[in-house]
């Protein structure tokens, strides 16, 4: 379609706004109309040329008492929808009262087949009705979108002697008219706009991030191409647009089926009525409507290429509820199997849901095609770092690089996006890496690479131009070290968390005074045995204070086998909680002995040799869990664990040890580690030079302030 022609339509309907809905709508509410009778519209022209065989099918069908009427009537509309009732659009013109005219035209929208019902109940725009017809405004609504000066049928409108006075409107034309009011609508509701839209040139970017890596690969056949969170489609429509471009140029003939899924109403409702006004009525039937989250509308199926703009720093605790909660979650794209754990949990806080989204994705790949499947997806920093180590956000990040499925990340420049100023990255990741890629992950820092917008919208004020797209990708498709790309290990971003316990030293006062306070504690917790058998004990070993608990407790385990008393673990405690105080001098106190020749000595995991009772026995120590640390342990550390905890613990608390049932595994990644540019400091003869100036500029200033002093 000619250009000039495409805005020209563009700025008429967008001119309908004012001349009929203001003062009736706010500006931010005018998409509540204009966006469905745009609809209603296009989808009025289209069926225009077999209305008459619809009607005529419709009474057949009624006269036989046939109920499944919908197929038959497609069929005869030429059409995956059309409109039984009576009226078109121009039948409705001619009505003079408001309430026949309201009348009539709910009698239409009822006529439309069930998808499109579904959209207008999406859009809610029964619920407009009532205004449109209290303002006086619905006749010149339809008037306005009937006007002679655009054409919005697929068909040319001739003048008297048969020649071409405006041109076809085709589909694709259309669904660009569509989605180009679509953006300047989310432009003019710049506070929303971020939810379901992002721009075009991150789009852009995205869809041949997918694509061209493998464009020499994609042979001639159909391709599945999915969006979890697609919006109002644009991110669906794009990447169709530029598949089959792509395609062309190599050759090939590709057919693609698009695919999404999406819980906000309303834009649910534009994504399914683009689709329908590009004559793409079946694929429509492949845009689902609710929660990816907590109900996945396609569990069994596999997609070839995959992106998405999830919401991020959103709350995604109604469907972790649905989902069971987070101690009960089940769902096979949640909890897989990894490292060993047979129900490795990947599950987020319930403040932040953006990295599940990805999650889901992944559980869609093809594992038995050639290309297998190829994910875009945007997050913000969170999803890099967020999350200790075995923590949802950790175990999902070591799920994927252990996996060897993430390719790359990409730093975008900040305010890219309408609602949001903050730095977004995307992520690409791949089941079938080359064998250049293998092992490894690519960094890129293209913070650097943009224009200015002539004028901001919302929050962006920047775009990508088409070479700095080239240049990314470029960078994709050879991956090369460069100040702006740079190439790991898989295991460079990850680490081991290590817990570090020191034994608990306590010192013991048997003191009368002590012994005493102790009397009243036990009174007040009924526990009348503990005094006399302390005081027992006390006059056996003296008042202390004892710097070996353990031959303390020794002396009452004895003592209470003597007077049949029992202790219990509550008794031990209070023994333990009143009558000792933390002394680093004091012996450790064991917590278990081995029996002679089951374990070995490994004072590295806190088993110690000891000699008791003329015999070496392996002992474990209580921790002191005020004393207790944790540190990170790189990976790729040479010799592992043990070599950095003998240069980097030992040295300065001989005494601490490993708790081996706490080595955790995480993943994060660190933009600023390895992209950081120091400024460098100034020298001292720099510095010395601006102190010399700054007392000659100001040598008699105070003078001329104050005044000269006499001395």
């Amino acid at each position: 379609m000619d250009h000039a022609m495409h805005n020209t339509i563009v700025s008429f309907i967008w001119g309908i706004a004012d001349d009929v809905l203001r003062d009736v709508y706010v500006r931010g509410k005018y998409r509540d109309v204009i966006l469905p009778m745009m609809v209603i519209r296009r989808l009025d022209a289209v069926l225009e040329p077999t209305k008459e065989a619809v009607l005529a099918m419709k009474k057949q069908l009624d006269a036989a008492g046939i109920a499944n009427q919908h197929a038959a009537l497609a069929q005869v509309s030429r059409e995956a929808f059309y409109n039984a009732s009576p009226f078109t659009l121009r039948d409705l013109k001619s009505r003079a009262k408001q309430q026949q005219l309201r009348a009539d035209f709910e009698a239409y929208l009822d006529g439309f087949s069930q998808n499109v019902q579904e959209i207008l109940d999406k859009f809610k725009f029964r619920n407009q009705i009532q205004t449109l017809v209290d303002a006086d405004i619905l006749g010149s609504l339809i008037e306005k979108f009937l006007d002679t000066k655009i054409n919005l049928s697929p068909k040319p409108v001739l003048d008297d002697k048969g020649n071409e006075k405006l041109p076809a409107l085709d589909n694709h034309a259309m669904g660009t008219i569509f989605e180009e009011l679509i953006r300047r609508f989310n432009e003019e509701n710049n506070e929303e706009a971020g939810e379901h839209f992002t721009p075009r040139d991150v789009v852009k970017l995205m869809a041949d991030l997918i694509f061209l890596p493998v464009v020499d690969r994609i042979e001639s056949g159909s391709f599945l191409v999915y969006d979890g969170a697609c919006g109002t489609g644009g991110m669906l429509t794009v990447a169709e647009e530029r598949l089959k471009e792509l395609s062309q140029s190599h050759g090939k003939a590709v057919e693609t089926h698009l695919f999404g899924q999406e819980v906000q109403p309303e834009t649910y409702a534009i994504s399914k009525a683009d689709l329908l006004l590009k004559g793409e009525g079946e694929e429509a039937e492949n845009l689902k409507y609710g929660s990816t989250l907590s109900s996945d509308a396609f569990p069994s199926h596999e997609f070839d290429f995959m992106l998405s703009n999830p919401p991020y720093g959103k709350s995604w605790k109604t469907d972790l509820e649905r989902l069971g909660g987070k101690g009960d979650i089940t769902d096979p794209r949640f909890v897989v199997q990894h490292g060993g754990d047979p129900e490795f949990k990947m599950i987020t806080r319930s403040s932040d849901g953006q990295l599940m989204f990805l999650v889901n994705k992944l559980s869609k790949m093809k594992h038995a095609t050639k290309l297998g499947s190829r994910i875009a997806e945007v997050h913000n920093g969170s999803s890099l770092f967020t999350g200790d180590a075995g923590q949802g956000e950790s175990n999902i990040r070591r799920w994927i690089i252990e996996n060897d499925w993430l390719e790359a990340i990409i730093a975008l420049p900040e305010n890219m996006f309408y609602n949001t100023g903050i730095a977004t990255y995307v992520w690409i990741l791949t089941n079938r890496k080359s064998e250049a890629r293998k092992g490894k992950v690519q960094l890129i820092d293209a913070t650097g690479w943009s224009v200015p917008l002539r004028k901001n919208l919302g929050k962006k004020n920047c775009e990508f131009s088409e070479e700095h797209i080239r240049q990314i990708c470029e960078l994709i498709v050879n991956p090369v070290q460069t100040e702006q790309s740079k190439i790991f290990a898989n295991e460079a971003f990850g680490f081991w968390k290590i817990t570090v316990d020191r034994p608990l030293r306590l010192a013991t006062d048997l003191s009368p005074a002590r012994l005493d306070l102790f009397e009243k504690v036990c009174k007040a917790a009924k526990e009348e045995p503990l005094p006399k058998l302390a005081r027992r004990v006390a006059k056996l070993l003296g008042a202390g204070p004892h710097l070996d608990f353990n031959v303390v407790m020794d002396a009452v385990e004895t003592d209470a086998d003597k007077h049949g008393v029992k202790l219990t673990a509550k008794r031990k405690k209070l023994l333990q909680v009143e009558l000792t105080v933390t002394d680093a001098s004091a012996s450790p106190v064991v917590k278990k002995v081995h029996k002679p020749g089951k374990t070995q000595p490994d004072p590295l995991h806190g088993l110690y040799p000891v000699e008791m009772d003329g015999k070496t026995r392996v002992v474990e120590y209580e921790s002191d869990t005020s004393l207790r640390d944790t540190e990170q342990i790189p990976l790729l550390e040479e010799g592992g664990i043990e070599a950095f905890f003998k240069r980097e613990v030992l040295p300065y608390t001989p005494d601490a040890w490993i708790d081996p049932d706490k080595i955790l595994i995480g993943y994060e990644v660190s933009f600023t580690r390895h992209f950081y540019k120091p400024i460098p400091m100034r020298t001292l003869e720099e510095i010395k030079a601006d102190i010399y100036a700054l007392e000659q500029e100001t040598d008699g200033l105070l003078e001329q302030i104050v005044g000269k002093v006499e001395r």
